[in-house]
């Protein structure tokens, strides 16, 4: 490789790592100390959670169309910068937000601008990555779930000092910067996405009608919304069996820091090794494990144990997705797929699972977890049926 070319690939790479670090990074900064702001404001719990709500049904609407649009238009980059820019302005609007209807209003407004950032940042991501011979996408997504942690610890200081209003103020400074990022892009060679872009509704049309499409987004629901009994009751769990708050951060952080690992080292290679299909099947498999030991045992070294396969059930099973999703579907219909896989193989999975969880942990306690390893287990044949492209 040429000195030249090198300079060009390392270009590429900070260009991205800069918009993911500062993307996730905002994430990071609001969404533990969103709740609190609100309670602060004087939102009842009840009234918290019909803004999340609201919010969260915002982005699953509104993903998917802002994916067809990036596609339709083929002006994905300028869309993510002005999506950054609203999003942080709409974000820094929450500061003068005063009872539930006018918060909620503007927590709709920002869900409208922060739906279509993660699925247009990968889908550039990817294209830009080259599968492979420019950088890994996963080395990207590494520097976001590293700057989420980073985000997370800095504004808890910075909560501390100033209220948790630093949370806003800390997320809308963030997405700022990753629109200035987003612009400075270094983008591959633009091709011609011929039909794919005549119309929106031809777009999701034939995008339903790619079955390995299908099966992926099926794939994912199942493994990641297994997730769902995990990051609701998890943490309830654990203090209940008299784990301490700062153990219980410790475990969390566990987690994550395995599933930096894996997006940075481990994902790349597991896909070469055994490819994405058999990544998805080794995902399920480890989500089965993972939530089966949850279910019958709150004994520390267990939990210390499993929270090592969160690399797997989530980053890797990530990676495999979005590796498939490249592999099957057009470019002209790439920002739409992630779009759609964002909503529905990863958002409205997680929330319809949130709402059982609820009901089957106020039946059987902490052997809700069976069901939900049951539910990453039925993923395996899915992901085999994929070994052969269709």
């Amino acid at each position: 490789m040429t000195t030249s070319g090198a300079r060009g690939k390392s270009s590429f790479l900070t260009s991205y790592l800069a918009l993911f670090a500062a993307l996730y990074g905002g994430y990071g900064a609001l969404s533990p100390f969103l709740p609190a702001y609100l309670a602060e404001r004087g939102l009842s719990p009840q009234e918290i959670t019909t803004f999340l709500a609201a919010a969260t049904l915002t982005r699953l609407a509104v993903g998917p169309v802002a994916g067809r649009i990036a596609d339709w238009t083929g002006r994905a980059q300028a869309l993510l910068a002005a999506c950054l820019a609203l999003a942080g302005i709409s974000n820094l609007a929450l500061l003068a937000g005063h009872g539930l209807w006018p918060i909620i209003v503007i927590g709709i407004v920002q869900s409208i601008w922060t739906a279509p950032l993660a699925p247009i940042a990968d889908a550039l991501a990817l294209a830009a990555a080259g599968s492979g011979r420019i950088f890994e996408y996963g080395w990207v997504r590494a520097a976001g779930s590293a700057a989420f942690i980073a985000a997370t610890i800095l504004t808890g200081f910075l909560v501390g000092i100033w209220g948790n209003s630093a949370g806003i103020w800390a997320c809308g400074t963030a997405f700022a910067a990753a629109a200035v990022f987003a612009l400075r892009l270094r983008l591959p060679p633009r091709e011609k996405a011929g039909d794919w872009r005549m119309s929106p509704q031809i777009g999701f049309g034939a995008l339903a009608a790619i079955p390995a499409f299908r099966r992926v987004v099926l794939a994912a629901a199942l493994v990641i919304g297994a997730h769902a009994m995990h990051d609701a009751f998890t943490v309830i769990v654990w203090r209940e069996a008299g784990i301490s708050a700062g153990t219980a951060g410790l475990l969390w952080s566990e987690s994550v820091a395995a599933e930096v690992l894996v997006f940075l080292w481990l994902g790349p290679r597991l896909l070469s090794w055994i490819g994405s299909p058999g990544a998805i099947a080794l995902a399920a498999i480890a989500g089965a494990l993972r939530w089966a030991v949850q279910g019958a045992t709150t004994w520390l070294p267990a939990l210390a144990a499993i929270q090592v396969l969160h690399g797997l059930t989530f980053a890797a099973l990530h990676l495999a997705c979005l590796a498939l999703i490249e592999r099957s579907v057009p470019d002209g219909l790439r920002a739409t797929a992630l779009g759609v896989y964002g909503a529905l193989g990863l958002g409205l999975a997680s929330a319809l699972l949130t709402l059982a969880a609820g009901q089957l942990y106020g039946l059987v306690g902490i052997r809700a977890f069976w069901a939900m390893s049951a539910l990453s287990l039925a993923a395996v044949p899915i992901a085999l049926s994929l070994r052969g492209g269709k």
